[in-house]
């Protein structure tokens, strides 16, 4: 047999061959890998599609919870830049020890109001939360606090009850509020680390003004929520708040600085 008759004979298995398909293991692999995203994909566009807040939202609310992004985005970009600067500060130039000394007292102050162990001032917002009917308990203060803090609160101070029109009265509370604050609901108010608050409740926040108030009339949000439950909130926006309740500093029961080896 000729080779040119080989080869005829061998055409049509050949081409049969190669028109077949053949399943390899990096196939099905990407097979898989092709179907999780797209049924990843399909539950975001979902759950973005099923959210009440952004699907009723206006056009002027929309633009208003992305500017609120916006605004956090560039918080957290200017505290890389601060960061940034403080190590190159301690790295870089002939007087480090100086430049360690400054950044320290810098840290200890930031830590002190962080702790609440001393007084902030600056701009920042009150939000007065009217309850007559005794509708709002710690969990509507507890998302206060949260959105709040999301929005970059740096000194929290809430108080308790105050006027109608948020003025401090002989019977106010002021409790200084800290990442370790617990909110506890009673029949006479809300206790606050041990402090029992009656309503009308007032925060008082020292941070970016308008990204507060902003976070705080955000659709949905936490004014929304209390007028939903039947209270009232008023956001106001200040230039200048004084956070001046203190927390004391707990002494270590069972722990001492470690020696050195």
């Amino acid at each position: 047999m000729s080779e040119q008759e080989r080869s005829a004979r061998r055409g049509p298995g050949l081409w049969r061959r190669l028109l077949r398909p053949r399943l390899r293991g990096v196939d099905l692999l990407v097979a898989v890998l092709l179907a999780l995203l797209g049924f990843a994909a399909a539950v975001q566009v979902r759950s973005t599609q099923d959210d009440p807040a952004l699907v009723g939202a206006r056009q002027e609310d929309l633009v208003q919870i992305l500017d609120e992004l916006a605004n956090r985005n560039d918080r957290l970009r200017g505290e890389i830049d601060d960061l940034t600067d403080a190590r190159e500060r301690l790295t870089s130039g002939s007087d480090t020890t100086e430049a360690a000394l400054e950044e320290a007292r810098r840290r200890a102050q930031v830590l002190g109001i962080l702790a609440g162990t001393v007084p902030a001032e600056g701009p920042g917002v009150t939000l007065l939360l009217r309850d007559p009917d005794r509708v709002l308990g710690a969990d509507v203060l507890l998302d206060a606090l949260q959105e709040l803090r999301d929005a970059g609160a740096e000194a929290v101070q809430l108080e308790g009850p105050v006027g109608q029109r948020g003025e401090l009265t002989p019977s106010t509370e002021k409790v200084r509020v800290v990442v370790s604050t617990s909110l506890l609901d009673t029949d006479e108010g809300v206790i606050v680390d041990g402090t029992v608050l009656r309503p009308p409740y007032r925060f008082v926040v020292v941070g970016d003004a308008g990204t507060l108030a902003s976070a705080l009339r955000i659709p949905g949000g936490v004014v929304a929520t209390v007028e939903q439950r039947g209270g009232t909130a008023l956001v106001e926006q200040r230039e200048a708040l004084v956070v001046d309740a203190l927390r004391p500093l707990d002494r270590p029961q069972y722990a001492r600085p470690a020696e050195d080896d």
